[in-house]
C-alpha cells in the first residue's frame, strides 16, 4: 500500500486525521443502520409477509431460504454494477467534453459528477428491482419468483456479450477521440505556420545580410527573438497538451477495465447460487423440500462448486464473490430450516406436556418462522454485499490517489443525501422499492467506508492506522444504534473488499 497523500509528518497528527475520516466514514455507515432495520419491520410485517408464508410449504424450507437469499444478492450485485456503469459513462463523457488540459485527475467536477451519477444509479436500480420482486411475489408467488430469477441468470451472459462489444469497440472507448485529433490537427496547423514564419524570417535575414543592411538587421534581429519566445511558448503547451492526453488515456483506460470487470462479475457471480436455488426450490415443489436428502444434496452440490472454482487457473473476482454468495445461499437455507425446527421441537415440548396443538396450527408456525429468519437473513447478506462492493471501489479510488478527502467525504456526503431522499418518498416506493434504493445507499456508503478502510493502510505510522479504525468503528457504532454484532460484521467485511485489488 503507497502512502497515503495527506503526507501528515507527525504520528499525532495523522491519527487525528485518520480518526476524524475515519469517523465520517463509519458516522455514513451507521447512519444507515435505522432506515434498513425499519424497512425490514415492514417487510416482515403481516401484509408482506403472507405471499411469502404462503409459498413457504409449496418450495420447502431450503428452497425458501435459497430462492430469497440468491434473489436478494442478485439485487445488490445488480444494483451495484449499474452504479458503476453509469458513473463510468459519466466520467467518460466529462474527459470527452473537455480540451486537452492538464489536471484532469484532480478535477472536482468528474469525480462528483461520476459519483453521483454512480450513487444514483445504484439507488435508482435497486428500487426498481425492488419494486419488481414485489410484484412477482405478489402476483405469481415463489415459484414466478424461480422462473424470474432463472431467466435473468440465464439471459445476463448473453446480455454481457453484446454489452462487452458495444462497449469495447463501440462509443464508449472512442469517447475523447474527436477531441484529440482536432487537438493534433490545430497543433500541426500551427506548427506548420511557425515554420513558415521562420522560414521567411531567414530569407529576410540572408537578404540584408547580403545588401550589407544593419538597422533593418537589428529590426529583423527583434523580431526573430519574439518568434523564439512563441515557439519556446508553443512548444511548452506543447508537452502540457500531450502530458494531459496521456493522463485523459490513462483515466479512460482505468474506466474501462474496471466496467469489464464489473460486467463479468454481473453476469456470472450469480450462477452459483442461482444453482442452488433452482435444484432445492425443485425439490420443494416435487414434494420433498422437508426431505434430509436434499440437504445432503444441497451440501455436496455447493461442496463440488466450490471446489471446480477455487482450482481454476484463472481464478478471477467473479468467482471470489459467487463462491462467497453461494455460501451465504446456503447459511440462508441452514438459517430457514432451523427456524422451522425450533417451532416443531417447541410443539412436541408442548405436546409433552399435555398442551395439544392442531397440525395446521404448527405448520402455519413453522411456514411464519421460516419466512421471518429467510427475509431477515437475506436482507442482511444483500446489505453486506452492496457494502462490500462499494468499498472495493471506494479501495480502488483511494489506491489510483485520487484523494483519501475528497473520496470519504464525498462519498460520504451524497450517501447522506440519497438516505434522506428515500426516506422522504419512503411512501411513493413501497416496500420493496424502499428496500432496494437503501441497498444503493448502502453501497455509497460501502465507498465512504472502503476508502477509510484503505486509507488505514497507507499511514506512514502506526498511529494513523489506528486513529483510523478507531474512527470507522466507534463512528459506525455510535450513530448505529450500538448494532454490535451487524456492525462487527460489516467492518471487517468492507475492510476485506477494500483491500483487495480486482482491478
Amino acid at each position: 500500500m503507497r502512502p497515503t497523500k495527506l503526507g501528515a509528518g507527525s504520528p499525532s497528527v495523522e491519527a487525528v486525521l485518520g480518526f476524524a475520516l475515519g469517523a465520517v466514514g463509519g458516522c455514513i455507515l451507521g447512519a444507515t443502520e435505522g432506515p434498513v432495520d425499519r424497512v425490514l419491520s415492514e417487510l416482515t410485517a403481516a401484509g408482506p409477509l403472507k405471499p411469502v408464508m404462503e409459498e413457504a410449504s409449496t418450495v420447502g424450507a431450503l428452497g425458501l431460504g435459497t430462492l430469497l437469499g440468491a434473489t436478494a444478492l442478485s439485487a445488490a450485485m445488480t444494483s451495484a454494477v449499474a452504479g458503476v456503469i453509469l458513473a463510468a459513462i459519466v466520467a467518460l463523457l466529462f474527459v470527452a467534453s473537455r480540451s486537452c488540459l492538464p489536471s484532469h485527475t484532480d478535477s472536482a467536477g468528474l469525480w462528483v459528477s461520476a459519483g453521483l451519477a454512480g450513487a444514483l444509479g445504484a439507488t435508482l436500480s435497486g428500487a426498481t428491482l425492488g419494486v419488481t420482486i414485489e410484484w412477482i411475489v405478489k402476483t405469481f408467488g415463489m415459484v414466478g419468483l424461480l422462473y424470474a430469477l432463472s431467466v435473468f441468470t440465464v439471459l445476463k451472459p448473453l446480455l454481457h456479450l453484446v454489452f462487452k462489444q458495444l462497449w469495447v469497440e463501440g462509443a464508449c472507448c472512442t469517447l475523447g477521440s474527436t477531441v484529440w485529433t482536432r487537438g493534433r490537427d490545430q497543433k500541426e496547423i500551427s506548427e506548420a505556420q511557425q515554420r513558415q514564419r521562420e522560414a521567411e524570417l531567414m530569407e529576410q535575414r540572408i537578404l540584408i545580410l547580403e545588401k550589407g543592411g544593419e538597422a533593418s538587421g537589428a529590426e529583423l534581429e527583434s523580431k526573430w527573438e519574439v518568434e523564439r519566445q512563441q515557439r519556446e511558448e508553443r512548444e511548452r503547451k506543447k508537452r502540457e497538451i500531450e502530458e494531459a492526453e496521456m493522463e485523459q488515456r490513462t483515466i479512460q483506460d482505468w474506466i474501462n477495465t474496471v466496467v469489464v470487470k464489473h460486467v463479468d462479475f454481473l453476469a456470472f457471480s450469480g450462477i452459483p447460487m442461482t444453482v442452488i436455488a433452482v435444484v432445492t426450490s425443485g425439490f420443494g415443489v416435487l414434494g420433498y423440500g422437508g426431505h434430509q436428502s436434499v440437504f445432503i444434496v444441497l451440501l455436496a452440490l455447493v461442496a463440488v462448486i466450490v471446489y471446480l472454482l477455487m482450482k481454476s487457473s484463472d481464478f478471477k473476482f467473479w468467482m471470489l464473490v459467487g463462491c462467497m454468495g453461494m455460501i451465504a445461499t446456503f447459511v440462508i437455507a441452514m438459517l430457514t430450516l432451523h427456524a422451522g425446527q425450533v417451532v416443531v421441537s417447541k410443539a412436541m415440548k408442548m405436546r409433552a406436556a399435555g398442551q395439544e396443538q392442531s397440525r395446521e396450527n404448527v405448520s402455519t408456525r413453522m411456514n411464519q418462522q421460516s419466512s421471518l429468519e429467510a427475509l431477515n437473513a437475506a436482507v442482511f447478506v444483500s446489505r453486506l454485499c452492496q457494502l462490500s462492493l462499494g468499498a472495493t471501489v471506494g479501495g480502488a479510488l483511494v489506491r489510483r490517489r485520487l484523494g483519501e478527502v475528497r473520496v470519504i467525504v464525498g462519498a460520504a456526503s451524497i450517501a447522506g443525501g440519497l438516505l434522506v431522499g428515500v426516506e422522504v418518498l419512503g411512501t411513493v416506493l413501497g416496500e420493496g422499492g424502499r428496500a432496494g434504493a437503501l441497498l444503493g445507499v448502502v453501497g455509497a456508503a460501502g465507498v465512504s467506508v472502503g476508502a477509510a478502510a484503505a486509507m488505514a493502510g497507507g499511514w506512514t505510522s502506526w498511529l494513523g492506522t489506528l486513529g483510523t479504525i478507531s474512527g470507522l468503528i466507534l463512528g459506525a457504532l455510535g450513530v448505529g444504534r450500538w448494532h454490535l454484532v451487524n456492525i462487527g460484521l460489516q467492518v471487517p467485511a468492507a475492510y476485506v473488499f477494500a483491500m483487495t485489488n480486482p482491478f
